[in-house]
């Protein structure tokens, strides 16, 4: 059973405290392909990891905590970028008016080329050269055996090299599990294009939209190929206009206390959990 989870807003639309519990309520390991998090605005978060020479979100670590048995953040999120705010830049390497990328962090495999360094745990880091990156970062990340990018064509080249190796291996693990619950980023409608879902929650503020998996990603297809779209990442908003909800269900207001815990979660969301099994199974 592979289980979607998107969201309706681009930020706090609730996919990861959703996931959670999902994960909790159906035994199954979390995964979220593609994360992210800004050095200003998860400040905390990125502390905390950066700390022990690490790079992962909170969002990884918290479908890492609920999935069963032992998972670290960085095995369910193979690639996670970093953010810096640059107010008044412009745009930087990647196109982002006020914000510029700092590193990737990538997991690799055993066919990773010699010219590639990893750390131990097997990831290799990818630094921006247009930006100076925070102290804490650049002492505390291998950014002393990180491939380099100052260019456009030059990122291109290294993510056809790393990161599309590592999609394609994320994709194999959740195609091979018998229970996965998949997370998406931001207001993306699928984290990649092969992934297969037989269910799909549409999570936002005060409820969510359940999709059959199959129809849903049809859905995601067409507004791929769509003028508006022309592109491989497709907005929930534009992949909803093309596809009917199967359920809607109401989402309570749950405290801060409650979203940490996997178990209070699946308690409260239980009717939505369940409208997404009966599309699923």
């Amino acid at each position: 059973m592979k289980l979607l989870v998107a969201g309706g807003d681009r930020v706090d639309a609730g996919k990861t405290t959703f996931s959670v519990g999902l994960c909790r309520t159906a035994s199954a390991r979390g995964y979220k392909p593609r994360a992210g998090n800004d050095y200003w605005f998860d400040h905390d978060d990125y502390r905390t990891a950066v700390a022990d020479g690490r790079l992962y979100g909170k969002d990884a670590k918290r479908l890492a905590a609920a999935s069963p048995g032992s998972v670290t953040p960085e095995e369910i999120n193979p690639m996670h970028r970093l953010w810096l705010p640059t107010p008044g830049r412009g745009s930087g390497l990647l196109g982002q008016d006020g914000r510029q990328f700092v590193c990737d962090r990538v997991r690799v495999g055993d066919d990773v080329s010699d010219d590639v360094s990893t750390t131990d745990a097997g990831d290799a880091f990818v630094v921006n050269d247009t930006v100076e990156a925070p102290t804490s970062a650049s002492e505390s990340l291998p950014f002393d055996r990180a491939l380099r990018v100052d260019s456009l064509p030059a990122f291109n080249d290294l993510m056809g090299r790393l990161h599309a190796p590592a999609t394609d291996r994320v994709a194999a693990e959740i195609a091979a599990a018998d229970r996965a619950v998949v997370e998406s980023y931001a207001d993306i409608a699928r984290p990649f294009p092969s992934l297969s879902a037989d269910a799909v929650a549409v999570v936002e503020a005060r409820r969510c939209r359940v999709f059959d998996g199959e129809r849903y990603l049809k859905a995601c297809e067409v507004a791929s190929g769509s003028a508006r779209e022309g592109q491989l990442e497709e907005r929930v908003g534009n992949v909803l206009e093309l596809v009917e909800p199967v359920a809607t269900v109401s989402l309570p207001a749950i405290t801060g206390e409650e979203r940490a815990d996997p178990d209070a979660v699946a308690d409260a969301y239980a009717p939505a959990y369940e409208a997404l099994f009966s599309v699923a199974l």
